[in-house]
């Protein structure tokens, strides 16, 4: 009778003690695992895209880029800044002072290959990420100047761009190719802004200004001045190329100002957006995809973002393709 008695009190208890550790699973509140962070949750990575001054074509592309970057590039903040342009810009991106930039495909390949303005600095670092558009060389006078081609600025004021930029590198060459240098000229270094007023002050008789067409410093003299674009004649094109093999041909049409009422041959290199080769590859993929698939922001900023296309992304690339963007291009077929 004991043991039966016995065996009852072991069990009550064991029940006893299950029903505990029951009701202590209950009140123990069951841990909430920790969420990974997306992409998109994740602290983004700033990047700053050096551009040109306020008065060119870089200034408003740059721009757009940032805004499409901002608004479709996951996990990157970009930011646009104004700069000395193509020189300056190559310079910034080499040092990492920018991720992104604008600039000439000239300019890019004296850069990488340590040639002309970069000599003793060599820019091994600088990537490709996309060739943009035509660059096209404007040398803007007044028609009351009577500049008709190049040959007619020997021994008149030529403003030749900012210095240390791109814009002047193309036309201390395209001068010297018609045989005028700093002996036989008055040279000066303006940079677009202080062109157009130039011009406008009748201070210079001439000034280059390299962008693409139309470009805002040339439309602001336009609106207070009979402008007129001097020809760079075909010999001197053919001069230019055995020696430079990234300039091109090419016509600024008739009205594309006030009062140039006929087509002027000139030469063009391109633009383009370059990076430094230590920006991670998922940066540059995720900025390039933005550029691409999102155009039509940067056609909203200026007209001149029209030509710019997946298709011709890869024309004239005088160095070598950063890898994020290659992983784009093959994605699209671009290239294998």
């Amino acid at each position: 009778m004991r043991w039966k008695v016995l065996l009852i009190l072991i069990l009550s208890a064991l029940l006893l003690a299950g029903c505990a550790q029951e009701e202590e699973k209950k009140a123990t509140p069951t841990p909430t695992p920790t969420a990974t962070p997306t992409v998109e949750e994740a602290k983004a990575v700033e990047v700053t895209i050096v551009t040109g001054g306020s008065a060119g074509t870089y200034y408003p592309i740059g721009g757009a880029m940032a805004q499409a970057i901002n608004q479709y590039a996951k996990g990157v903040k970009a930011t646009a800044v104004t700069s000395g342009a193509s020189v300056v810009n190559a310079r910034k991106i080499g040092n990492l002072e920018a991720e992104f930039g604008l600039l000439q495909n000239d300019v890019a390949y004296y850069a990488y290959n340590g040639l002309e303005m970069f000599k003793d600095a060599k820019i091994d670092k600088i990537r490709g990420v996309a060739t943009l558009y035509p660059e096209i060389i404007q040398i803007v006078t007044l028609k009351e100047n009577n500049i008709k081609t190049i040959y007619d600025l020997k021994g008149k004021r030529v403003a030749v761009g900012a210095p240390g930029s791109g814009t002047a590198v193309d036309a201390m060459q395209i001068l010297k190719a018609a045989g005028i240098d700093e002996s036989n000229t008055d040279i000066r270094y303006l940079n677009f802004k202080e062109v157009s007023d130039a011009l406008k002050d009748k201070t210079i008789d001439a000034g280059f200004i390299v962008a693409g067409v139309p470009t805002s410093a040339v439309t602001d003299i336009s609106a207070v001045r009979d402008v007129a674009i001097v020809e760079v004649p075909d010999e001197i094109y053919e001069k230019l190329k055995a020696d430079y093999p990234f300039y091109v041909q090419v016509t600024i049409p008739a009205g594309t100002y006030k009062g140039v009422d006929q087509d002027v041959k000139t030469v063009s290199v391109l633009a383009m957006l370059a990076t430094n080769a230590d920006v991670s590859e998922d940066v540059v993929y995720e900025v390039t995809k933005a550029i691409f698939e999102h155009k039509d922001v940067l056609e909203a900023a200026h007209k001149r973002a029209e030509d710019i296309t997946l298709e011709t992304a890869l024309d004239g690339m005088p160095i070598p393709l950063h890898p994020g963007a290659e992983k784009y291009y093959k994605e699209k077929g671009l290239i294998e």
